[in-house]
Formats: C-alpha cells, structure tokens, sequence
C-alpha cells in the first residue's frame, strides 16, 4: 500500500498533481481543498495517499493531512460512493468543518459536492454521523463552540437537525457545552 509521496512538483492538471518520485511521475489525484495548498510546480511536496486497486486502474489518491485522507476513506465505505464523490465532498471544507455537518445531519451540506444528490448526501450523513466522533479521536472539532458541541450531542441521542436547532435557539450566552447541552434537552422535554 502506498501510504505517502514525497517528490518535486512536476505539474498540475484536470485528474490533480504529477509528483516527480525517484524519476517516475506518479499521477494523484487530489480535492480542491488540497489543490489550494500545494506548492508551485517544482517545488518539493509531500502528500499523504491512499491507493483504490480496481480491476482495470490503480488509482493514488492524495491529502495534505492525514485527517481528509481518514475522512475520505470513511466516505468510501459508504453505499453509492466511490472514490470520485469521496473526493469531491471532501473538496467542500476542512475535515473539521465537514466532520461538524455530519454530526449535525447536514445533507445539504454534502450535496454542494458536485455529482452528489439528495440521496446519497442523506446515506452519507445516515452512516458517518455516528462515527465522526471516533474518526476525530471523540473530540470536538477545533474551533467548535459550545452550541456547536451540544448541537452534535443531541443528533447524536437521536433527535432531528430541526428540533435540535429551535431547542438551541434560545440558548443564554456563556454556556459551556454541557450546560449548553443540559438547557436543550430541557427545552426538547417541553415540547
């Protein structure tokens, strides 16, 4: 399994990047949020990959960081998904800021990916919500405020991205999370 590439830059186009490795340009395809980053052609790159062995192609596929690159191979287990709609739905946001629409139930978030449509946003959001905590070590995202971690904490116990938005409407300022959390559940339990 080819786990990483370090080379020279050799070019970029439609299918990603060209990395020059020992005099052998490996084609890798790469997100737009990894595009953005990479250095100009001819400087030094490093990208973390992941290699999908298909009957008539081996395709390397890269990541500026380990995290889009865990995050892309949860998508691709994932019914309906393949390698093409991995990277693009991983080409919307950081890691984090995806993880933070999964655990929110966000389907439409997941649908701006292009060739993604409702249902498969909604399959995406169905099958990952649950385990973006474990793909994130079961921290909040960074720079997640406490409304957003009580947000995740109530979809997570099942209720509805609708619900869970009007029962945090209200929220005093200067929670914490768990207060946070504390006060919509109370206001769920009155409605």
């Amino acid at each position: 399994m080819v786990r990483s590439v370090r080379g020279h830059l050799a070019a970029l186009d439609a299918e990603g990047a060209v990395v020059e490795v020992g005099g052998v340009g490996l084609s890798v395809h790469v997100s737009p949020t990894t595009l953005v980053e990479l250095p100009a052609v001819g400087d030094c790159v490093e990208l973390v990959t992941h290699l999908v062995v298909r009957e008539e192609a081996l395709d390397l596929y890269g990541f500026g960081t380990s995290a889009e690159r865990d995050l892309f191979m949860a998508l691709l287990g994932v019914g309906g998904v393949g390698p093409r709609l991995a990277l693009a739905i991983c080409g919307l946001d950081s890691p984090e800021g995806l993880r933070l629409a999964l655990a929110r139930g966000d389907a439409g978030a997941i649908q701006a990916a292009p060739g993604v449509g409702k249902r498969i946003a909604e399959r995406v959001v169905l099958e990952l919500r649950d385990r973006v905590g474990a793909m994130n070590g079961g921290a909040a995202p960074a720079g997640s405020t406490a409304v957003d971690e009580a947000r995740a904490g109530l979809i997570a116990l099942g209720f509805g991205p609708d619900e869970v938005e009007g029962a945090l409407a209200d929220t005093p300022a200067g929670l914490d999370a768990e207060a946070t959390l504390r006060h919509g559940l109370t206001q769920l339990r009155r409605r």
